[in-house]
């Protein structure tokens, strides 16, 4: 922490005032030149948005971020953060964190004027100059710029038409800051008006006071593009005052998507070492989200958020250690039958079109979990053919055979040593996976066991009914093992 000085010692220390536009341009380009990340954590970017960012930001522009939830909007508006310098000079008690060199209060420019080179001077670290706002219907104008305080007025005994009766809102106490409005688009079309001379002019009026006040702010506003016109628009002169719109995008395949999921779920040190992912099951789990967002039964324009594969790898993880604790084992492994502990976590967070709403959303997301099943067999194993022709053998007969004369229970709560016995006891699996999976590590090739029961039955050659605690794999009928 920085102690406080005096004026003269600040400018005698060789300080330089900056604004905010050059002190973040001066950092961007130390880091650029450094070879050094500027934006940590953000996956996928590194072609697209970020260099974009770079431009704008090198430009001296307020920022849009425009995409669909779960795009990163808010995380790189934060990051931004890191491109400020330490710590920053203000005239000490100052409201608007106004600069010795250049103040802009009448509270500050008094001081000055009173104590000169005396002037008490203090420090505000970078992290306390970051300002956010969620655009909700509610914001008005007095949260934003400001308000005449009548208890202030009253106390020091000062007549309306002073400038120290004014209680700044949030924007002008965000001066020398960055300022993040989310969501944009939801704040009324009135409230989006008394940001135009706040961007372009720097005045701001206050009930009447025509306060020539030139705040020094990097704006950077958040909006989802269907928000134009499902709940409201950005209005158009605002729109032109803004320097850059940037357009965010999500994974675009899916070893970036796994990247993104295991940095941001919440597994601890202890889950990981006790509970095995296969490859092939957090492959899977991404599946899910690109299936999700090309379905016809899921609202594409809503989008599906990066938050889904991370809600649900939590949700995976919690089913393996919620059977670690019943059977009192010490290691598990992911199977494909804990896929359904990741429901909730899909249910929750897609919007469905009228055709999935009919479907429900539980059976929608089990038809996601279904077609990422499917895309993830395919890249793997030959084809179910829909038609087989009379005494021409497939990949998979020896399989449906087995299963004529027999059926396998797959329960969640199963040891791993139970739940291999299990399914290695379909002997004509293990045929299948020598041929084409034999690359695979033993537990990946556990779960493409699982995968081709699954498509099997998807395909409707197997037949597969589920209770509370297990799945059984029969031959197609009903279930005549039971009868």
């Amino acid at each position: 922490m920085q102690k406080d000085i005096t004026f003269k010692e600040l400018k005698d220390s060789g300080y330089t005032d900056k604004t905010i536009n050059e002190e973040i341009q001066a950092n961007l380009i130390a880091k650029i030149k450094a070879n050094e990340p500027i934006f940590q954590g953000l996956l996928g970017y590194e072609d697209t948005v970020i260099p974009q960012l770079k431009k704008a930001l090198l430009a001296g522009h307020h920022i849009n971020l425009l995409g669909l939830r779960g795009q990163a909007k808010t995380r790189i508006a934060r990051s931004m953060i890191d491109l400020l310098d330490e710590y920053m000079p203000i005239v000490k008690g100052s409201e608007i964190n106004d600069s010795p060199f250049q103040p802009i209060s009448k509270y500050a420019r008094d001081l000055i004027a009173e104590h000169g080179d005396e002037t008490p001077i203090s420090w505000v670290h970078r992290s306390e100059r970051f300002y956010e706002k969620l655009a909700t219907p509610d914001v008005n104008v007095s949260d934003l710029i400001g308000d005449i305080d009548p208890i202030k007025a009253a106390t020091l005994k000062l007549p309306y038409s002073d400038e120290r009766v004014l209680h700044y809102g949030m924007i002008p106490r965000a001066n020398r800051s960055i300022f993040v409005i989310n969501e944009l688009p939801d704040l009324q079309a009135r409230i989006q008006v008394s940001l135009f001379n706040i961007l372009q002019e720097g005045d701001v009026q206050i009930r009447g006071f025509q306060l020539r006040m030139p705040l020094d702010i990097q704006f950077v506003f958040t909006a989802n593009p269907e928000d134009y016109t499902n709940r409201g628009s950005i209005v158009t002169p605002l729109k032109d005052r803004i320097g850059s719109q940037i357009f965010t995008h999500y994974p675009k395949s899916i070893a970036l998507s796994r990247e993104i999921t295991e940095q941001e779920a919440n597994v601890s040190t202890e889950d990981k070492s006790a509970i095995k992912i296969p490859n092939l099951a957090k492959d899977l789990l991404e599946e899910v989200a690109f299936a999700a967002r090309n379905s016809e039964y899921v609202d594409a324009k809503s989008g599906v958020s990066a938050r889904l594969t991370i809600s649900a790898m939590e949700n995976l993880m919690a089913a393996a250690k919620l059977r670690l604790i019943e059977t009192g084992a010490e290691q598990t492994t992911i199977r494909l039958v804990d896929f359904m502990s990741i429901i909730p976590s899909i249910t929750g967070k897609i919007e469905l079109v009228y055709e999935g709403e009919q479907e429900g959303a539980d059976e929608v997301a089990k038809i996601l979990i279904d077609n990422a099943v499917m895309t993830q067999f395919e890249d793997i194993f030959p084809r179910v053919p829909k038609l087989e022709k009379e005494g021409v053998k497939t990949t998979y007969t020896d399989v449906v055979t087995w299963f004529e004369d027999n059926f396998i229970e797959l329960n969640y709560t199963d040891s791993d040593e139970e739940f291999y016995a299990s399914i290695n006891s379909v002997k004509p699996l293990q045929i299948i996976i020598d041929e084409y999976a034999s690359d695979y590590s033993k537990e990946d090739q556990v779960f493409c066991k699982e995968l081709i029961l699954w498509a099997l039955t998807i395909n409707n050659k197997l037949d597969k009914s589920e209770n509370s605690t297990a799945f059984t794999f029969d031959s197609v009928g009903f279930g005549k093992h039971f009868l």
